[in-house]
């Protein structure tokens, strides 16, 4: 790769560009591959949310020290369906497990029934805490 130096007088004629990424693009993109790689929509289909630890060593941004997972860390939130990741974030480890969640959840979710408007989704949440009651129910409304 060549040096880009920071200022560029001209966009469209330098040979020099500025690479940044699309993130909503590559957000979609996840559930993209997911429904593409079946030839007809399923009758119904389980997304699991997950939040787990991403440990750290050093000083790294917005890691901190997390009691439940017993060190420094992130706290990524993921959802699969079976072997389909569609969802990756990267986030401090000093926010609510829940933080993100439905936002992603909607998203993933809207983008699934402009293809499979029929088919029955139910989401499974595994809380990263201890919690009182054995089951816990989230009714989401799209």
């Amino acid at each position: 790769m060549e040096y880009c130096p920071e200022t560029i007088l001209d966009q469209k004629t330098s040979r020099y560009h500025k690479i940044e990424p699309n993130f909503e693009a590559i957000e979609k993109s996840f559930v993209e591959f997911f429904l593409e790689s079946y030839k007809k929509p399923p009758s119904s289909i389980i997304l699991d949310m997950d939040v787990t630890d991403d440990q750290v060593h050093g000083n790294q941004e917005e890691a901190f020290f997390n009691s439940y997972y017993h060190g420094v860390c992130y706290a990524p939130l993921y959802i699969f369906c079976g072997h389909h990741l569609l969802v990756a974030k990267l986030r401090s480890s000093n926010v609510d497990p829940a933080d993100g969640a439905l936002d992603e959840l909607q998203r993933i979710i809207g983008l699934i029934r402009e293809k499979w408007s029929e088919t029955h989704i139910l989401v499974r949440v595994i809380v990263p805490m201890p919690v009182k009651k054995s089951s816990i129910f989230v009714k989401i409304s799209l």
